[in-house]
């Protein structure tokens, strides 16, 4: 009896815990939304549509009904009154819900997960002020618009995208479900096989989705601040390693985190995608602003 009811209370307090996360999240991610100021986005274009966009001078195969004569008396040239043409994209969203992201160096930064999915919400938010469709890769959640869907997906990334933490100390990008022509956002530390990183990308682009591949990084992943005795474990712990000179591998680290990030950038330069690395003590409002934007670039 008592074996039973220690992983049931261990689960409801941990579904508790995620429970109360759930509206902190959504409220910091409206106010990074509301606090960022946006331009046109990118989709806006002359076509079929309601609204005014723009005149232009009369060109050639231009039907006489479309020509706005009121616009037009005020110049020696006839003027055609364009309207927007605004088509709902679809655009899938995937955190990493590995335990790497839950690594933070110092108590005042926050983990990198929290961050991702704070960037990650926060930007699905924008989109669906814009009238895109928002979902979740891998089939966990379709897209679709409005107020509910962002409440369901602020409660899946509140406990780790499909609702439960990835047992792996790394995750690759679940490109399941990603319709072709569409749009994604993939958000992690992308330090672990390169291989599906490759995968996930390569694939996208086959169905020719396009999108922006944001790393994000804490500060002394960056840096390698370590000096002498020290002992690196993964935080899943699965990968432990002792050295008693750290700083003796601090060239070699510094040097394959470079290799990394040059291999993503490289990988994203030929799959049509937006890479960017993103540092947690750094501003979420600029990160916020560089995925809004390479949305717009990756259209």
């Amino acid at each position: 009896m008592t074996q039973t009811a220690a992983p049931s209370a261990r689960l409801r307090a941990r579904a508790e815990a995620e429970a109360a996360r759930l509206p902190a999240l959504l409220a910091r991610a409206r106010h990074l939304a509301g606090s960022v100021l946006l331009g046109q986005h990118g989709r806006r274009r002359a076509g079929l549509g309601d609204d005014f966009w723009q005149y232009r001078a009369v060109r050639e195969g231009d039907q006489r009904r479309h020509i706005d004569w009121r616009r037009s008396a005020r110049s020696d040239v006839e003027f055609v009154r364009e309207r927007e043409w605004q088509i709902a994209q679809t655009v899938m969203l995937w955190v990493d819900g590995a335990a790497s992201m839950r690594f933070s160096s110092d108590r005042n930064l926050p983990e990198k997960a929290d961050r991702a999915q704070l960037l990650a919400l926060a930007a699905a938010i924008l989109l669906d002020r814009g009238g895109e469709r928002v979902g979740l890769t891998g089939h966990v959640l379709p897209p679709r618009r409005g107020a509910a869907q962002i409440a369901r997906l602020a409660g899946m990334l509140a406990g780790g995208q499909d609702g439960a933490q990835d047992a792996g100390d790394y995750a690759a990008p679940d490109a399941r479900g990603l319709p072709p022509q569409g749009h994604a956002i993939f958000v992690s530390d992308f330090l672990g096989d390169f291989g599906g990183i490759r995968a996930a990308l390569t694939g996208a682009a086959d169905r020719g989705v396009r999108g922006a591949l944001m790393q994000v990084l804490d500060p002394a992943e960056e840096a390698f601040p370590y000096r002498g005795r020290a002992i690196f474990e993964s935080i899943g712990g699965t990968l432990s390693h002792e050295t008693l000179r750290a700083d003796d591998l601090r060239d070699r680290y510094l040097s394959r985190l470079a290799e990394r990030k040059d291999a993503l950038r490289r990988l994203c330069a030929v799959t049509g995608w937006q890479y960017f690395c993103h540092h947690t003590d750094a501003s979420a409002e600029s990160a916020l602003l560089w995925l809004y934007s390479a949305l717009g670039a990756a259209r």
